[in-house]
């Protein structure tokens, strides 16, 4: 019978193991929003043949991560085993959260309550905590497209073997992410703390209460004082930043039609306008406006343009635009290039221009402002030529003591001294101003002899801008007559459309002149023509002349014969 017994024993010992008892646990039963809880699941007696189902968990839970121990005790010459799998959770909102009953292991642990209150990080650095967030924003009022800053701290105490912290996204904001982060060490609570401090410059797009929601920090970290952190076996580390309000106003109502401009700071400048006053027909004016507003990103910026001048022809370039930051603040940037050509001689007048904003800092209307010019705009310098011979003296104007012989008597008519002398007077004139012509020509050919260096830049620049803007017109002959003009800044002897196209060594651009040229000539030209802004947009590419060939001298007579 004994035997019998035994037997059975045995045979009942493995489903008396599997019916193992199972108990649930927390190690903490109250939470701020963002801190793990552990929840940890033990069964007397046995193990697990298979993971538990978590499914129950994933409305108010976040699984982050599981564990594992087992632990075999012999007391009184009675084995007993432990298995314990430990849980790492994560609310995901404040309240009361329940953890239902879970089929571990053949039986069912009872359910658990969980309190999550709202983080508040200033009890969290008081009562000594590992890690924990803070958030601000400055300022919490603003209006519509104003910038303002917000700041994210993250304090932790030992070191961090991996983290992510998340960004703000917030529908109808326009969230930047300021700098690099900043690293430094601060003491809270008597306990010392590394803070990694992260900025984003924040634009409102619509007026009313911007919630911005707890932002998660979730990582891995190390404690020095713990033995196993030297194998890098950090902890689960999670953290929650508190939710920050921001008052949105809108636009002012007596604001009007304008660009709206809510800035800490903005300025407009026009530079390039001559010191002494004075401009000529022709000759381009390098001027270069420049708008500039912190707390403004450059696509809030309007475009840049100077009104049409009586008298000039502005011709603008391609704009240059740019956002930059100080660490706190966006800086937005738009400038504008444009050669300005007076067309005729008199006063020619750039009137004020002025740029309605807002300054946030002072909440009042601000007015940038460029001053009105006045210039004296000289008559173009003509082409040299040689001076006009004086007019022969007269007969009464010979000297009285010139003695007139008579013609031989019979003998064929002889020309008068007087008539002789002066021939040779106007030839003597004449030799004088063709070398005098001779010599200005040199000068000019000669470079850097007239013009400095600096204003043929600005020539041959406002010359290329004049280029590329009739490029995007439809008008053939200007783009024809605009091209030649710069070329010819370069090289003064073309003659034309035809000898530039043989000067330059990219089959590119002989392209598109040869295209511009049966446009100009055909009998319909409306078709589309070349792309002559993209062929000659990084200038001329001349042919160099063979090795060893020098350039033709000029000729000693330029004129032709007729």
């Amino acid at each position: 019978m004994r035997r019998w017994i035994a037997l059975l024993l045995l045979t009942l010992l493995p489903m008396l193991a599997q019916a193992a008892q199972v108990q649930a646990s927390l190690d903490r039963n109250q939470v701020q929003l963002g801190e793990t809880v552990t929840l940890n699941l033990r069964v007397e007696g046995g193990g697990l043949a298979q993971a538990p189902d978590l499914s129950a968990l994933a409305p108010d839970f976040e699984v982050l991560g599981r564990s594992s121990n087992t632990s075999v005790s012999i007391v009184n010459g009675q084995r007993s085993a432990r298995f314990t799998i430990g849980i790492a959770l994560r609310p995901t909102r404040a309240g009361q959260l329940t953890i239902p009953s879970l089929d571990v292991a053949g039986g069912h642990t009872q359910p658990l309550t969980l309190t999550v209150t709202p983080p508040d990080p200033r009890a969290a650095a008081s009562s000594g905590k590992a890690v924990f967030l803070e958030a601000s924003a400055q300022p919490t009022t603003v209006r519509v497209g104003q910038q303002l800053l917000f700041t994210v701290r993250l304090y932790f105490a030992g070191s961090l073997s991996s983290g992510s912290l998340e960004d703000p996204r917030l529908p109808g904001v326009d969230a930047r992410r300021l700098g690099d982060d900043l690293d430094y060490d601060v003491v809270r609570g008597g306990r010392a703390y590394h803070v990694i401090e992260r900025r984003y410059a924040l634009i409102p797009q619509h007026a009313g209460t911007i919630d911005i929601p707890p932002l998660q920090f979730q990582g891995e970290l190390i404690d020095p004082a713990d033995p196993d952190s030297f194998f890098a076996m950090g902890t689960p580390a999670t953290a929650a930043s508190p939710a920050v309000s921001i008052d949105v106003q809108p636009v002012p109502s007596s604001w009007g039609s304008s660009a709206w401009l809510p800035a800490r700071a903005l300025s407009l400048t026009l530079e390039g306008i001559p010191a002494d006053g004075k401009a000529r027909v022709g000759q381009p004016l390098d001027l270069v406006m420049t708008l500039q507003a912190t707390g403004l990103p450059y696509e809030a910026l309007p475009a840049l343009s100077l009104p049409d001048l009586k008298g000039a022809t502005i011709y603008p370039d391609k704009p240059v635009t740019g956002t930059r930051n100080d660490g706190q603040w966006l800086i937005g940037r738009r400038q504008q290039s444009f050669a300005v050509v007076p067309n005729q001689a008199g006063a020619l007048t750039i009137p004020a221009i002025t740029l309605k904003w807002w300054n946030v800092q002072s909440g009042r209307v601000e007015e940038a402002r460029v001053a009105a010019h006045t210039l004296t705009v000289l008559p173009a310098v003509g082409g040299s030529s040689a001076p006009a011979a004086d007019a022969p003296p007269p007969a009464s104007s010979a000297p009285a003591s010139a003695t007139v012989p008579a013609p031989a008597k019979g003998g064929p008519g002889r020309t008068p001294a007087w008539r002789v002398l002066a021939l040779i007077a106007v030839a003597v004139l004449l030799l004088a101003g063709a070398l005098a012509a001779w010599w200005v020509w040199r000068r000019r050919t000669r470079p850097g002899a007239v013009a400095p260096a600096a204003d043929a830049v600005r020539s041959n620049r406002a010359l290329r801008l004049a280029f590329l803007a009739a490029a995007r017109g439809n008008d053939v002959a200007a783009q024809s007559h605009a091209l030649l003009a710069w070329a010819r800044a370069e090289r003064p002897g073309l003659a034309g459309l035809g000898a530039l196209g043989e000067a330059l060594a990219s089959p590119t651009q002989r392209e598109a002149i040869e295209s511009l040229q049966r446009r100009r000539f055909a009998a319909d030209a409306s078709g589309p023509g070349p792309d002559l802004a993209g062929a000659f947009r990084q200038g001329f590419r001349w042919r160099e002349p063979p090795s060893g060939e020098e350039p033709p001298l000029p000729p000693l007579y330029p004129f032709k014969l007729r």
